[in-house]
């Protein structure tokens, strides 16, 4: 008997906000920063941001142990195969943060060896948006993607479009309006 199969009542609704609850105090990240953006990620997890108020304070180097993946900075296509295998290796459910223009859209880098968008090869939840973001705009899209698990709208959007993570841009810290990605067209 699968928990879909159970109805919808005072005890269930109490035990998933439970649930959600855990899952948003506990995203533990396998950060895979790969550029300077991984500079500004880790100075978040340092002492003066300190993530560790979030339960985010263990960057695991293991990604069975991780659900929540930063991709920080560009991805080049030698690169790309293994992004996608750390995020096979994730536990569910898992997210993604696509920190900074470069992981988000290929950046200043528009040539054939840096994917344009890691959208492309594992699905993204969060759009950091900066070059690179400051730890400021990274623990805004960090809590974007906290309210987001506590509403239960990734699950929702996900199931509308599988395949596909929420795609929720972050304003950046300094107000400075964010222009909307394109809509890459996907082969099935």
């Amino acid at each position: 008997m699968g928990l879909e199969q159970v109805g919808h009542n005072f005890a269930t609704a109490r035990i998933e906000d439970l649930v959600k609850w855990a899952r948003r105090n506990s995203c533990w990240p396998a950060s895979f920063g790969l550029a300077c953006c991984a500079i500004e990620m880790m100075g978040t997890g340092a002492a003066h941001y300190d993530l560790a108020r979030y339960g985010m304070e263990i960057f695991r180097g293991s990604p069975r142990q991780a659900d929540l993946m930063i991709v920080a900075g560009r991805v080049s296509q030698k690169m790309a195969p293994v992004l996608r295998q750390v995020y096979d290796q994730m536990v569910e459910p898992k997210w993604v943060i696509s920190m900074g223009v470069c992981a988000s859209s290929g950046g200043m880098f528009n040539n054939y060896a840096i994917v344009q968008g890691v959208d492309q090869i594992v699905p993204v939840d969060i759009y950091v948006p900066g070059c690179p973001p400051g730890p400021e705009t990274l623990m805004h899209g960090i809590l974007t993607l906290h309210e987001q698990i506590r509403s239960g709208e990734i699950l929702k959007r996900r199931t509308a479009n599988p395949g596909r993570g929420a795609g929720i841009q972050v304003a950046q810290s300094d107000g400075a309006p964010v222009p909307a990605p394109a809509v890459r067209a996907t082969s099935a």
